[in-house]
């Protein structure tokens, strides 16, 4: 807050901890601030709201800030994110003396008053401005009129009439004193990143899993050929696990077993040989030449790569030859293995961020440099491996150096922890996060969970991105709801959010763990898998179904317009997104049940999309394509979670020249 004795401007939002850390948002969208600003007394004010590019170099731009709320003195402004950048704002605020001297004027005149003298005032105003050495030769002339006009005006009706010609206050208001101009003392950030950031669709897969020879694991050429079926599905983003050389020393067999052969592949999170660390690739998988044909391949289909950026070093690692003091020793000097008590990670040595005599140092910029590494190859997406066992002032670092070169880079903490965590990992820059979705099954949780994560200031600065599985996380529903659960959270977690991610294999609804665990039986973390694509009861169709859905509506490219609706049975949820001018409007209803079928009347509202509930309106069941014309904010609908667990209707308002839906023709 500034507060000079005279204006205070305070609670500027958004902000994130009063500006400590950057808000997010996205290129091309109107990007709104409010702030609440006064002085004392009763004239009239100015507020502008100041922003640019944080790094160039010329000045501010000014954009007029609109007192929304004169009781509490709230202003708003706002200003266009044109490009995928780091961009500054703030708040000033001014007097402006002649919109306050003419009100002022204005009253007494309309009341019969006397103004003479007020009129007096009025012309010094003017003189004043013209005094001012800056000033151009043609505002010198437009102005020497205004007051020749006024001195030489018979009466005070004229005068008055000249003065409250709203040129004569532009003019003045750009060039008059601007004496007790005050600007907010802080400077806020707002991260302009690309629309990808927001709206997505993940595939996980294994590159050593997408071939079709029992025992032979597959390469970057074989994943090329892959790559069709999952565009075909609507999906954009291809994210890698590790695709770095695996060691040898302590390799892990299947199932995550101590003891391995040497027909086993090892664990792609356990990095580093004596062929190479975190900047080579698995032999096994091709060459860098190979990936880099990889995401051409991907490119070429509009779609990009999203790369694992896990800091595991194996015991044959170069790091651990050549930099010993990077790691954490124990008292006898041996080097200590990964652990999270009571599973054991012998095949993973961690990095010592915290290393004494600056040493740390060394680690940070070698982790910057590897990232720039995969960056420069073409890689603009990073899924970040547990960054919550890492410093957070190392991921603020990292990222804000950077982005500041490549603004385009998008980073998703693969962070399950405490929330305060999971938040401060979002706030020092990370462009996405996963959530707890994973967990929250029933409606008043997943209502809950989601009016915070996308209604409250905490959407300011956290995307989350929704995995509806992952390779370490096989849920529980999953494991016992079967083909229709796969449906349902699928629904679930890409109408919910504008950015989700599923992990291969939950297509075809593979749900087999090892008991009493939410860990997958034979994970292929261990060993090389083989699928059939097309075997029975998949659901490729529905997935791709909901992917169109998912690209031709635009409401469904949002994230913060997500809002839930009242329906009268708690196995149902019920909710809907829409753009901002109600031009495209999405209603949703998911059966969280996939053992019943359930029944409920949706309660539509109406009000909120300008419908008057005598109105006839359309809804288009766009996952089967069924048409309706309905009155009234009462709908009952069946959800069977075997054949239809969620309804996706986009709501059109009735419209023709007769005041009909030309139904038979759409």
């Amino acid at each position: 807050m500034k507060n000079d004795g005279l204006f205070i401007i305070e609670n500027i939002k958004p902000s994130v901890d009063n500006g400590k850390y950057p808000v997010k948002s996205e290129a091309g969208t109107l990007f709104k601030v409010t702030a609440t600003v006064f002085r004392d007394g009763h004239d009239k004010i100015k507020v502008n709201l100041k922003h640019k590019k944080k790094h160039e170099s010329h000045g501010w731009e000014s954009t007029e800030m609109i007192q929304i709320n004169q009781g509490l003195d709230i202003w708003e402004g706002s200003f266009i994110l044109l490009e995928n950048c780091l961009y500054q704002y703030t708040v000033e605020a001014f007097t402006d003396h002649f919109a306050s001297w003419l009100s002022d004027t204005t009253k007494k005149f309309n009341a019969g008053i006397n103004i003479n003298s007020e009129l007096l005032e009025g012309e010094i105003l003017i003189k004043n401005v013209l005094n001012k050495k800056s000033l151009s030769k043609s505002a010198v002339k437009i102005l020497t009129q205004y007051l020749t006009t006024i001195t030489s005006a018979t009466n005070q009706t004229e005068k008055m009439k000249i003065f409250s010609d709203h040129r004569l206050d532009e003019l003045i208001l750009i060039h008059g004193q601007k004496d007790d101009l005050t600007v907010h003392e802080h400077i806020y950030e707002v991260m302009s990143d690309r629309i990808e950031a927001r709206f997505a669709a993940w595939y996980e897969f294994f590159p050593r899993s997408q071939g079709n020879i029992k025992g032979k694991g597959s390469t970057f050429k074989d994943c090329i050929k892959r790559l069709p079926d999952i565009k075909a599905m609507g999906f954009n983003v291809i994210y890698l696990p590790p695709i770095h050389p695996i060691g040898k020393t302590n390799r892990k067999g299947p199932n995550n077993s101590l003891f391995s052969t040497s027909k086993d592949c090892g664990s792609p999170y356990a990095i580093g040989s004596d062929l190479g660390g975190h900047t080579e690739v698995e032999p096994a998988l091709g060459t860098i030449e190979d990936f880099e044909d990889f995401i051409n391949a991907c490119i070429s289909l509009e779609m990009e790569v999203a790369l694992d950026f896990a800091i595991n070093c194996s015991p044959d690692h170069p790091y651990v030859k050549d930099h010993p003091d990077w790691f954490y020793k124990r008292p006898d000097g041996s080097i200590k293995y990964a652990e999270n008590p009571p599973k054991k990670y012998q095949d993973i040595y961690p990095l010592n961020f915290r290393a004494e005599n600056s040493v740390w140092k060394e680690v940070w910029t070698e982790m910057k440099d590897v990232l720039l590494f995969w960056i420069k190859k073409g890689v603009r997406i990073f899924r970040v491996d547990n960054p919550h066992t890492k410093p957070v002032k190392l991921w603020q670092w990292i990222i804000s150096e950077l982005t500041a070169v490549y603004p385009d880079v998008i980073f998703l903490a693969e962070a399950f922890t405490r929330p305060p965590m999971m938040r401060a990992l979002a706030k020092a820059g990370f462009t996405q996060s996963y959530s707890y979705f994973t967990w929250r099954n029933f409606k008043d949780e997943i209502i809950e969970y989601f009016t915070e994560l996308t209604q409250t200031n905490v959407s300011d600065y956290m995307r989350a991105n929704l995995f509806a599985n992952t390779p370490d996380i096989l849920p529980t529903i999953l494991q016992t709801g079967g083909r229709p659960a796969f449906m349902m959270r699928f629904a679930l977690a890409s109408t919910l959010s504008s950015v989700y991610g599923i992990y291969s294999g939950y297509e075809l609804c593979e749900n087999t763990a090892i008991p009493n665990s939410e860990e997958y039986l034979n994970s292929e973390k261990y060993e090389i898998k083989i699928r059939d694509w097309s075997a029975k009861g998949n659901i490729i169709d529905y997935i791709t179904k909901i992917n169109s859905i998912r690209q031709t509506n635009p409401a469904l490219h949002l994230y913060k317009n997500l809002r839930f609706h009242h329906c009268d049975n708690n196995n149902i949820l019920f909710y809907s997104k829409s753009t901002p001018d109600l031009s495209n409007i999405i209603l949703i209803a998911v059966n969280l049940d996939p053992h019943h079928e359930h029944e409920t009347n949706l309660h539509i509202p109406l009000e909120e999309f300008y419908i008057k509930e005598k109105d006839s309106y359309l809804l288009i069941n766009l996952l089967n394509d069924e048409k309706s014309i309905d009155k009234g904010h009462i709908k009952l609908i069946t959800l069977d979670p075997d054949s239809e667990p969620a309804h996706i209707y986009r709501l059109e308002r009735w419209s023709s020249k007769e005041d009909k839906f030309d139904y038979f023709n759409m």
